[in-house]
């Protein structure tokens, strides 16, 4: 018997039917197996990221390197390890509290925000920062705005933020409304210049005097004629130099006048009643010698160079201190602004600070600057209003005292260090603040809050302290921004010193006793020459990009063997 036409369809239909629940069937299966399989193991980026820092044993150095550190080395055979919580004491105790009496406001501070999106991959391999998604909530309302200066558009290896120590300037308004603000300079820091003088922000140096314009005068640094030069920029009041003005001869018309150099002791009169001391410190009149190099370095998967993040800090004196000194560096992350707004406020909070006669004869009497650091710290963090911009801190402050005996004491937060050596004996000024580190996870496991087993960073940080990142540190009550503080160290007219301060990209290859080692080698190469604490310095960074570190690295070195007296002992 014919099968109808309409039976064979139907049969067909319902085949074809089958055969599709048949394979939609099996790929819910296969998804459901691949769900269910083990997440793969991390990247190779990842682990590289994360990694610790390397060991000091000299034995991994044996191929390149010679064998300095047999003659410089205590023979006791000291190691130092960058987890290490404190430094090898030399006899100084803390016998004292120093309290300051009051808060500080820094005039005249201008405060950026740089929310960014997410940058490319190769700007973060080796960095502090790890990009995640922001988490949900409201955002702050933020009134800053954002900054782009083209501060980051380096052309070459040394970046335009970098200090080159050759002329310090500090301005302090001696007379006027605003009597007792201060402001300092430098001529190699490009972030820091120009200067301006006016009756409100942006300008640097803010005195609030009826009579002084909005933009009223400029100082910058004349790199032809190597001076300080002011400029009258138009005000309606007239700028005085000495009681000689130096404002365009049509007064009123808002013209700028002609440049006019500055020297050390002259008075800059602004209007009638606001004066500013002017007081200019060249190199050669410091007592230590310093060397600063930085370098962005390269990414390694682009071969184009990192964004520079990383700002140094060079004060000697402290501005209306003598005879104290400050070298820093801040490591940025999510941009450079917190690093360059921390690099201003800290320095002046703490030259505040010691600016009183009383805290600083406490700090001589004590030979200790603990409390002044820490508190100058909180004042620091208190000023800066980045929401998503941060930056680690490592200063060292040095000082003199009667018998002109040298101090140096060091406070930081994150993962840039400081190291000394005094008399071959290396001395590590401060402590790692790295999330994977023993100190942190310790700390935090104290407060209630400890870490998860293979929990290395926290809001996609790795560092549980730094400044700014107020937005991470609401989210998360582990961050931190209290400094460890070292013990000081003193060194007389006979010792043989120096101090290394350097951002992590120098300490992610290279161990605490190669850059001793390092160091070693260049005042011996340089010994001769003038710049030799810049060749020093150079000589270390060279290493680190030899050994292709991948991140911003920033070296700061500080030759303190000028200090000494004794002819008999070479240098």
């Amino acid at each position: 018997m014919a099968i109808p036409p309409l039976a064979v369809s139907g049969v067909a239909v319902a085949t074809l039917a089958v055969l599709g629940l048949a394979v939609f069937a099996c790929r819910r299966w296969r998804r459901g197996a691949s769900s269910a399989a083990p997440p793969p193991a991390s990247s190779s980026q990842d682990v590289d990221i994360n990694r610790p820092l390397i060991s000091d044993n000299l034995n991994d150095y044996s191929g390149s390197s010679n064998n300095l550190c047999s003659t410089v080395v205590d023979e006791s055979g000291i190691r130092i390890d960058r987890s290490i919580t404190s430094p090898r004491t030399h006899g100084i105790v803390e016998k004292g509290a120093i309290y300051p009496a009051e808060s500080h406001v820094i005039e005249g501070e201008t405060h950026v925000i740089d929310v960014t999106n997410s940058k490319t991959e190769e700007h973060h391999l080796g960095n502090t920062l790890k990009r995640t998604g922001v988490a949900n909530g409201p955002t702050p309302d933020v009134k800053h705005i954002r900054r782009d200066s083209g501060e980051n558009n380096h052309t070459d290896s040394i970046p335009v933020k970098d200090i080159i120590v050759g002329s310090n300037l500090a301005l302090e308004v001696i007379a006027g409304p605003s009597h007792g603000i201060s402001h300092y300079m430098q001529s190699g820091n490009k972030s820091m210049l120009p200067v301006t003088l006016g009756r409100v922000p942006p300008s640097h140096l803010v005195i609030k005097d009826s009579e002084v314009s909005g933009k009223h005068a400029q100082i910058d640094w004349n790199a032809n004629k190597l001076k300080w030069e002011i400029v009258d920029m138009g005000s309606l009041n007239g700028t005085f130099l000495n009681s000689r003005s130096v404002n365009h001869p049509d007064v009123g018309s808002r013209h700028r006048g002609e440049p006019a150099e500055l020297a050390d002791g002259d008075i800059i009169t602004l209007g009638s009643s606001s004066k500013v001391s002017v007081q200019i410190v060249l190199q050669n009149q410091q007592p230590v010698r310093v060397g600063i190099a930085s370098d962005p370095m390269i990414a390694r998967r682009t071969g184009k160079k990192l964004q520079m993040e990383d700002v140094s800090c060079c004060q000697y004196p402290l501005v209306g201190v003598e005879k104290f000194g400050l070298f820093g560096i801040f490591d940025g992350h999510g941009g450079d602004g917190a690093a360059i707004a921390a690099s201003r406020i800290l320095p002046q909070n703490i030259a505040n600070i010691l600016s009183q006669q009383e805290t600083k004869e406490r700090v001589l009497s004590c030979r200790s600057a603990s409390d002044v650091l820490r508190y100058a710290f909180a004042l620091t963090e208190a000023a800066l209003h980045h929401q998503y911009e941060g930056c680690t801190a490592t200063i060292l402050l040095i000082w003199f005292d009667q018998n002109e005996d040298c101090f140096a004491q060091c406070a930081n937060l994150g993962d840039s260090a400081c190291i000394m050596s005094v008399n071959g004996e290396t001395i590590t000024m401060t402590e790692d603040h790295r999330v994977i580190g023993t100190t942190e996870r310790t700390r935090m496991a104290n407060s209630g809050h400890p870490l998860k087993d293979g929990e290395s960073r926290i809001c996609g940080l790795n560092l549980g302290r730094m400044l700014g990142d107020k937005f991470l540190k609401e989210q998360d009550s582990r961050f931190s921004s209290e400094p460890y503080v070292s013990q000081a160290v003193r060194m007389t007219k006979a010792c043989s010193s120096f101090a290394l301060i350097a951002s992590d990209g120098l300490w992610d290859v290279i161990s605490t006793n190669r850059a001793v080692q390092l160091v070693l080698e260049g005042k011996q190469r340089y010994i001769e020459q003038k710049t030799s604490a810049d060749k020093v310095a150079h000589h270390v960074l060279s290493e680190a990009r030899k050994l292709q570190t991948k991140d911003n690295t920033s070296v700061i070195f500080i030759d303190l063997d000028t200090l000494r007296r004794d002819p008999s002992i070479p240098s």
